[in-house]
């Protein structure tokens, strides 16, 4: 089968189009021919090298979530998953395959009205964004800033916390036209990546989900409200400075709250059910699942150009 590899850790072009064999399932696993891969911020974090004291090394396949036909099982795998159209967690890397192996626990059978392209778009942001709402302890009535919102979990972040019923919901992000867009998925204020603009926008706020971190985070704890929580769910901008954590004590009479999340910190059960319930939702029209672009699985290096780039509005979507 075809797999990008990443044979040099850095930019783009250290990732490379291989030919292996096909996995076979163990137990406790499914074998599905994909026909879509999600393309996360995490791949690009991965591959550029800034996660290599975690022990990723030349080889390995990047990408975290497929979607697409069952066509083995390994032991202890009941044999009706053979034939069924789902979506798949594949754990930290291999997914950027013609045929992906993915534990039945993290699989997911999808309703006839989604896509799989729509499925690896929704399955693992949507649930980020569900949960970094449930860990800020969002209730209705708050106001909620999105930081970084042009990507797949800012924009569910957007669309769950304006149902969730939120006072308003402002974003950052680098341009009118995306914007505009996010306007159109519930954002009620468009502020710039600094946080400012926006005439009528909050000028504090209660909850502030981020997906950027980066050096500019310690800024945007200026912006809460008393009791207010910054949950970083992401850090596609980096890490941010080591002291960021004077920012809370020097506002101390505010009782500001950080917290970082992780979905691997939710167990099995709720993530499934949260997953069918937004992907039921999606085929209804009720969640808006944006994709910026299909491209085909030779194309990595350049899915990966446009993501270091910041030119993606959603999710690029690699078609096998």
């Amino acid at each position: 089968m075809k797999a990008i590899t990443i044979q040099t850790y850095g930019g783009p072009e250290g990732l490379a189009v291989v030919h292996m064999p096909a996995p076979t399932p163990a137990a406790g696993q499914v074998l599905i021919d994909t026909e879509a891969v999600g393309v996360g911020g995490v791949d690009t974090v991965i591959r550029s090298g800034a996660l290599a004291a975690y022990g990723f090394e030349k080889g390995f396949i990047p990408g975290s979530e497929v979607a697409g036909t069952v066509t083995a099982v390994g032991g202890g795998v009941d044999a009706s998953w053979v034939g069924r159209r789902v979506w798949a967690f594949t754990g930290t890397g291999g997914g950027y395959v013609e045929r992906a192996v993915a534990p039945v626990d993290e699989t997911i059978p999808l309703p006839a009205g989604l896509s799989t392209v729509d499925a690896v778009t929704l399955g693992s942001s949507g649930v980020v964004a569900h949960f970094g709402l449930r860990h800020a302890r969002f209730t209705p009535g708050e106001t909620v800033l999105v930081r970084g919102a042009a990507g797949s979990i800012g924009i569910m972040a957007v669309q769950l916390a304006a149902r969730g019923g939120a006072a308003a919901v402002a974003v950052t992000t680098s341009s009118a036209e995306r914007g505009e867009r996010l306007r159109r998925l519930g954002a009620s204020h468009v502020l710039d990546r600094s946080g400012e603009g926006g005439d009528q926008a909050p000028s504090y706020y209660d909850v502030i989900i981020d997906v950027v971190a980066g050096g500019d985070m310690p800024s945007f704890f200026d912006r809460l409200n008393p009791n207010g929580r910054l949950v970083a769910v992401g850090a596609v901008g980096g890490q941010p400075p080591a002291d960021f954590g004077t920012k809370i004590m020097a506002a101390f009479r505010k009782s500001l709250s950080f917290a970082a999340f992780s979905a691997a910190t939710v167990s099995g059960a709720e993530r499934r059910a949260v997953r069918s319930e937004q992907f039921a939702a999606a085929s209804r029209g009720e969640i808006e699942t944006v994709v910026h672009e299909t491209l085909p699985l030779d194309a990595a290096v350049l899915a990966h150009r446009k993501m270091d780039a910041g030119e993606v509005f959603g999710r690029i979507v690699l078609t096998p």
